[in-house]
């Protein structure tokens, strides 16, 4: 922890919401020397026997990491997470084919969400101009003024007055209710299909059941089961997939047909009788995508993480997004000297494009994973971008690259991968079209005899049937 900038007049921010980044922003508006406090509508996690909500494991990458940074946590968070280098494709066969994310040495971590979310609200209360307020329900709050009224669980309410409300209370926020009511206020949320269900896949003799430094992927084609890593050795397998062919599986028989079917190979380690209880412990779970723009309404309240931005978890970049948002206000509160109605919306500016951009990516990166990765011309074009990134590093970089491993804005990141993909492919049409005429004319100035070529040409045209249609 830094000691707290001090400044004439201690303004309060009240932070509604004490998840990952509504815990993080604590520290980072503490840091800055404000009065600080934090709302939460739950009981304080670290002090829960069950801790509800969302546990889908979190991918944390060089975004997340460097927010983390600046609070001094990256280093704590790091060693607590298992590194994975690549995806492991695992074909129904039981085949399994590593496919790097980046360059060597380079990789992301899978991080426990409720580890995570304890640390940070213990970093959070190091400082001594922040306070923790849980079970604190937002029942009613002003846009004018500031003043927010919460519910406790005895009934009581507590009423509270800030400069500033930062809206960290989920896909769900009870603040951008307040938002819906005005006018020039865009949103949208679109639930896709498709639901997602959690099973656990226990150590074998104390160890991982599979290698652990992979996020492993189980694609077939309308959907697809991952696996991540643990610290205590299992990993926590989430099957996404249409919420129909979660409602035709009904019996444990028909989970058992299933799973032999399409993934076979993970039977023996997840255990028979795991598999047929879990599968019907909790129905398939849905998932949300939100998109809304301005973030601020004047200089009192601005949204932030999935109050903002919610997205759907294919690109790994949900906690990382949120995250940045907190590093990139900071960013902006420090050009704009701390002036609330100059900083808001810039944030609004800055932020909105990058989010949605996000948002879209993480739609097509569930098709990519589920479907693309089984494709040859997938995988050739991977090892293309790779190679050509290698050799001109500043001038092709991957997609997935300048996602998870830099801070390029999202919106610039996808603006350069369609340039770059059309650059590539037109090189591909003009290298291919000239091998075309190079080999005819070969061939018209040595004709070759027409029976040595049958068999081979039937070979050839055979394979490649089998490569566009794979």
């Amino acid at each position: 922890m830094e000691e707290p900038t001090g400044r004439l007049t201690q303004k309060k921010v009240a932070i509604v919401g004490g998840g990952l980044v509504g815990a993080l922003n604590a520290c980072y508006f503490a840091k800055r020397g404000f009065d600080v406090e934090v709302f939460e509508t739950r009981e304080d996690i670290r002090q829960a026997k069950v801790v509800k909500g969302r546990s889908i494991n979190l991918a944390l990458s060089h975004r997340g990491r460097q927010a983390l940074k600046h609070v001094g946590m990256e280093d704590k968070i790091v060693s607590q997470g298992i590194p994975m280098h690549a995806r492991m494709i695992h074909s129904p066969s039981g085949k399994q084919s590593p496919i790097p994310y980046g360059k060597k040495g380079q990789f992301i971590l899978s991080v426990d969400r409720a580890n995570l979310n304890k640390e940070l609200l213990t970093e959070a209360e190091t400082y001594p101009n922040m306070k923790m307020n849980f079970d604190h329900k937002l029942k009613d709050w002003s846009p004018e003024t500031g003043l927010m009224t919460f519910t406790r669980l005895d009934g009581s309410h507590d009423q509270i007055q800030a400069d500033l409300i930062v809206a960290c209370d989920g896909a769900f926020s009870a603040i951008r209710k307040q938002f819906l009511r005005r006018s020039r206020f865009n949103y949208s949320q679109t639930y896709i299909p498709h639901g997602y269900m959690e099973l656990t896949m226990p150590p074998v003799n104390g160890e991982f059941a599979m290698k652990p430094n992979y996020l492993h992927i189980w694609p077939r084609n309308t959907f697809m089961m991952i696996a991540l890593p643990n610290l205590d050795k299992t990993f926590t397998c989430t099957l996404f997939m249409p919420f129909d062919e979660f409602e035709k599986i009904t019996t444990e028989d028909e989970v058992m047909e299933f799973f032999q079917e399409y993934f076979p190979d993970t039977i023996p380690l997840i255990g028979v009788d795991a598999l047929k209880r879990d599968y019907f412990r909790l129905p398939g779970q849905a998932m949300v995508s939100i998109k809304c723009s301005p973030y601020h309404i004047g200089d009192k309240c601005v949204l932030m993480g999935d109050a903002a931005h919610a997205v759907v978890p294919f690109y790994g970049q949900g906690m990382n997004a949120g995250f940045e948002d907190c590093i990139v206000f900071d960013e902006i509160m420090e050009q704009l000297n701390e002036d609330f109605s100059a900083v808001l919306p810039e944030y609004t500016r800055v932020r909105v494009p990058d989010d949605h951009a996000i948002a879209d990516l993480a739609m097509y990166n569930y098709i990519e994973m589920r479907a693309h990765v089984n494709s040859k011309w997938f995988l050739f074009r991977k090892h293309l971008d790779n190679f050509l990134h290698f050799f001109l590093p500043n001038t092709i970089v991957p997609l997935y690259t300048m996602v998870t491993f830099t801070r390029t804005r999202y919106h610039k990141a996808v603006d350069r991968w369609q340039w770059q993909d059309k650059v590539i492919n037109r090189g591909l049409l003009f290298g291919a079209t000239g091998a075309v005429l190079g080999g005819s004319y070969l061939l018209i100035k040595n004709p070759p005899d027409i029976n040595k070529l049958i068999i081979p040409t039937e070979k050839m045209w055979a394979r490649l049937m089998s490569f566009w249609t794979s």
